[in-house]
C-alpha cells in the first residue's frame, strides 16, 4: 500500500534497520528521499542499493551537530526521525552518549525542521517509556517511571515534541515503539537485540543467553509494520491525530522462552540439527522491563493503523532473511 507518494522526506538514522527498510518503501513509492546518518551503527550496506538513484541523497553527518540537522531539512515535506542510540544496557554503561544523541540530537532536529518549514515531524518514541509501569497491556496515557537513561532520552523526546507543537505549532506524531525486528537488524556487536542474537546463535548450533529464567514478555513487532505506521503518521489530515504518541506493535506478547523455541523451530527447516540446541540461562538484565504488552486501539482509531504482520508471519519472513545472509 503506497501512503506516501511524490513527496520529499528526510529519514534520519536512514541506514540503520528500520531507516532503511522506511527508505526503500519510500522510494519505490517515487519519493525523493533525503537520508542523514553518521553510521555509528547504520551500515552503508543497507542504502547501497540507492545511491545511483537521483533521487536519493545521502548526507554522512550526525544530528548532534545542528549544521548538518540544517542543511538535511531543506526543502522537506516530512521527516521521519529514526537516528537514536538504542539499547538499554548501552545507556547504563555510557549515558552522556546516549543523551546527546537521542535529547540533544532530537532537539536540533527539532529546531531545524521548525526553522525549515516542514509539514509534519514523526519521530521513534519507545515502549521503553512505560517503566516500571505493571499495567498490561500499555495504554498510552498511563505511563510509570523510566527505568533507564534510555528510558528518560525517550520521555524527555516526548516532552519537548509536545512543548514544540504547543509553542512553535509544529505538527508532530510520536511512534512508541514495541520490540522492533526483521531484515537487517544486526546480529553483531554488544548491544544487539534479542531476535538477531537468537538466530545467531541457532544458525551456529551454539547456545544463546537468556537473561532471567525466560519468562519476560515482550510484544514483538515486525517492522513492516512500523514502515506503516511512519507513513500513516506523516499523511493523516485528521487534527485529532496529531501531535500526541502512539503505540506501534502487534498487540500480542511473547515470552522469551517462547520466542527461542519459535524460532529453533523456524530454523529446523533449514538445518534439522539446530533443533538441539539448548539455551542457557543467566541473571536479569538492569533496567529491563519484566513483561510488555501494547494496546493499538488508539492508532487503529486515530491513524486506521492495522499491522500487516502478526508475530508468526513476521518471524517466518525474518528468519528466511537470516538464513539468506547468515548461513
Amino acid at each position: 500500500m503506497a501512503i506516501i507518494e511524490n513527496s520529499s522526506v528526510l529519514v534520519t538514522g536512514g541506514a540503520g534497520f528500520i531507516g532503511s527498510n522506511i527508505i526503500d518503501k519510500l522510494m519505490n513509492q517515487g519519493n525523493r528521499v533525503v537520508c542523514l546518518d553518521n553510521f555509528s551503527t547504520g551500515k552503508r550496506d543497507n542504502i547501497a542499493h540507492h545511491l545511483p538513484n537521483a533521487n536519493f541523497k545521502l548526507i554522512d553527518g550526525d544530528i548532534r551537530d545542528f549544521a548538518t540537522c540544517t542543511k538535511a531539512t531543506q526543502g522537506v515535506d516530512f521527516v521521519l526521525h529514526q537516528a537514536a542510540l538504542g539499547s538499554v544496557p548501552r545507556s547504563i554503561k555510557d549515558p552522556i552518549t546516549t543523551n546527546e544523541v537521542n535529547v540533544t540530537g532530537f532537539l536540533n532536529m527539532l529546531v531545524a525542521s521548525s526553522d525549515a518549514g516542514v509539514k509534519r515531524f514523526v519521530y521513534a518514541a519507545s515502549s521503553s517509556t512505560y517503566g516500571d509501569s505493571k499495567e498490561l497491556p500499555k495504554v498510552e496515557e498511563r505511563i510509570g517511571n523510566p527505568l533507564s537513561p534510555y528510558a528518560v532520552t525517550k520521555y524527555v523526546n516526548e516532552l519537548y515534541a509536545n512543548v514544540f507543537s504547543s509553542v512553535y505549532k509544529m505538527e508532530i506524531i510520536g511512534l512508541r515503539y514495541f520490540n522492533v525486528f526483521g531484515p537487517r537488524q544486526d546480529p553483531n556487536g554488544a548491544y544487539a537485540a534479542v531476535i538477531p542474537l537468537f538466530v545467531k546463535s541457532l544458525i551456529s548450533k551454539t547456545s544463546p543467553l537468556i537473561n532471567g529464567d525466560g519468562n519476560f514478555s515482550r510484544d514483538f513487532t515486525y517492522v513492516a509494520n512500523v514502515v506503516q505506521a511512519n507513513e500513516l503518521a506523516a499523511t493523516t489530515t485528521s487534527t485529532e491525530a496529531i501531535n500526541t504518541v502512539y503505540n506501534i506493535a502487534c498487540g500480542t506478547r511473547t515470552t522469551l522462552n517462547e520466542l527461542f523455541s519459535v524460532i529453533k523451530g523456524e530454523l529446523s527447516a533449514f538445518d534439522a540439527e539446530i533443533v538441539h540446541t539448548k539455551a542457557i540461562y543467566g541473571p536479569e538484565r538492569a533496567g529491563d522491563v519484566p513483561h510488555s504488552l501494547a494496546s493499538i486501539s488508539k492508532a487503529q482509531k486515530f491513524l486506521d493503523y492495522m499491522p500487516t504482520h502478526s508475530f508468526s508471519q513476521g518471524i517466518k519472513e525474518a528468519i528466511g532473511w537470516y538464513w539468506e545472509n547468515l548461513a
